[in-house]
């Protein structure tokens, strides 16, 4: 089920909100011992939530998200309510005040059934990097489900909820829908407030939605989308009717650009041929493909690699730090050796391998002597990438690229190689250092070469600036010209 049909089932009372909402309890216990979504369930909340819902809907309100049951990636501070970002520095943490798209959507009528898991602090793409425990993947249990927004992805596919809020700094929303087989949509980066979130990398977060269907993410973005006077960096400019564009419109005489650089040695080769079918599918349906270049593709992953980290270690620093000043008057030798053993042992019980990791890498970056070599050169090579995208959105409307170079991998298999999980990112790095809307869509199904289940294969549409309505106009007529989004892991 998804939203449009459990808001029609609820409208025409099929069922009660307090009715759906309990069957998503009774199969998250039935399923989250195998899948590890939850980190925290919200159910005396969303019992209360569910019965205003059901009073709201009987006095006549007609909300799409009205009675809708949710989960919310444990980045996404909410009011009272443990909020951990999947780490033992804040397992205890509870915030004094809820997110503004908590607020948005709690006024529109949202059942919270509670927080899911993901890398710590959104520091990885398998949830492997959580301080508590890896989630699995719907479609093979051995598999991960991506990430940081692990969690999103697999509480959704697993049918333990309708929809889910994430997060996507260089790709968290887009990969786990693609390892999936759902909806993944990153705004346009101030799009969406991001007032309320635990901050990775200030200038790339972007709050992002992890939906069934195009039509359900263009619902939820319109909800959540808007100027926030708490976050300078969101836009004043109106926020679309998504919904009913992507209803009215279709994809005839649409340009869309396929780049050279996205097809490269490395693609597994029936992902590509899943992508280049997608494409021919649009193409039969009136859209027009046109060859283009974005040349500095190559340099994304370095160059996000350098700004992620470096803004990491800056926004980090109020989570931990040595917790003892340096005196002039003591011995210089064993003071500088008593604070690090004591500055070492607290980072033991606190940060994780991969928060230390990038903090090292980012204050290194930062600097002197190496921030005009490292981090000022990675923001003007961003300035590039920027531009390529500029110049190419003069002759197309859309592009369209793979979402990952492969399926989802095994639970453990990159465990010991970081660089192997970071050159994941090459197709997503570019958009979020560009701060463009895209979205990941099923288009296939491939077979891993170290395993028998059929895994899900995403394709991801890139926009303009503020054209998420474009966006979703693509993936909502691909996904209804198709059949990969009514098929459905087996747990």
């Amino acid at each position: 089920m998804d939203i449009r049909k459990a808001a029609k089932g609820l409208r025409e009372k099929e069922f009660s909100s307090v009715e759906l909402a309990k069957a998503c309890f009774e199969k998250i216990g039935s399923t989250d011992d195998k899948l590890k979504s939850f980190i925290t369930l919200t159910e005396n909340l969303a019992m209360k939530e569910a019965e205003e819902a059901d009073k709201r809907i009987q006095s006549g309100e007609d909300s799409p998200l009205l009675g809708i049951p949710a989960s919310i990636k444990d980045i996404v501070l909410t009011k009272n309510i443990l909020t951990t970002a999947s780490s033992n520095i804040l397992k205890n943490y509870i915030p004094a005040e809820d997110a503004t798209l908590i607020e948005k959507l709690d006024s529109k009528g949202m059942v919270m059934l509670g927080k899911v898991n993901c890398d710590a602090f959104a520091h990885g793409s398998s949830t492997e990097n959580s301080d508590f425990f890896t989630s699995h993947n719907p479609w093979d249990l051995d598999r991960v489900p991506g990430g940081s927004s692990g969690g999103s992805a697999s509480s959704v596919a697993g049918g333990q909820c309708l929809y889910s809020i994430g997060t996507d700094t260089g790709g968290s929303i887009r990969q786990p829908a693609s390892f999936c087989g759902l909806i993944g949509l990153k705004p346009t980066y101030g799009r969406v407030s991001r007032y309320g979130l635990i901050s990775m990398t200030s200038s790339t977060d972007c709050p992002s939605i992890m939906a069934k269907t195009a039509a359900d993410a263009a619902i939820i973005l319109e909800s959540i989308a808007g100027e926030d006077k708490k976050d300078s960096t969101t836009s004043s400019k109106s926020v679309d009717k998504y919904l009913e564009h992507i209803l009215s419109h279709d994809v005839k005489g649409l340009r869309v650009g396929i780049p050279k650089e996205y097809f490269i040695e490395g693609l597994n080769a029936d992902i590509e041929k899943s992508v280049r079918d997608a494409v021919a599918k649009l193409q039969e349906l009136g859209a027009e493909i046109v060859e283009i270049s974005l040349p500095h593709t190559k340099y994304a992953v370095p160059t996000y690699y350098i700004i992620t980290p470096s803004e990491v270690s800056s926004n980090l620093a109020k989570f931990d730090g040595i917790r003892f000043g340096y005196s002039a008057e003591s011995d210089p030798e064993t003071d500088v050796k008593d604070i690090m053993e004591v500055y070492t042992k607290s980072k033991g019980k606190g940060f994780g391998s991969e928060a230390k990791r990038r903090i090292m890498i980012g204050t290194y970056a930062l600097s002197s002597g190496y921030y005009d070599a490292y981090y000022l050169k990675a923001q003007k090579v961003r300035a590039l990438i920027k531009k390529d995208f500029d110049e190419v959105f003069q002759k197309v409307d859309i592009i369209i690229v793979p979402t990952a170079p492969s399926v989802a991998f095994k639970i453990g298999e990159h465990s010991d190689n970081p660089l192997e999980m970071y050159l994941g990112d090459i197709f997503l790095s570019a958009v979020s250092l560009a701060g463009l809307p895209a979205v990941s869509v099923p288009c296939g199904f491939v077979k891993p070469e170290d395993g028998e289940t059929l895994m899900p294969v995403g394709m991801q549409i890139i926009g303009k600036p503020f054209e998420e309505k474009t966006i979703l106009t693509a993936a909502h007529i691909y996904g209804e010209n198709s059949s990969w989004l009514s098929q459905k892991p087996n747990l």
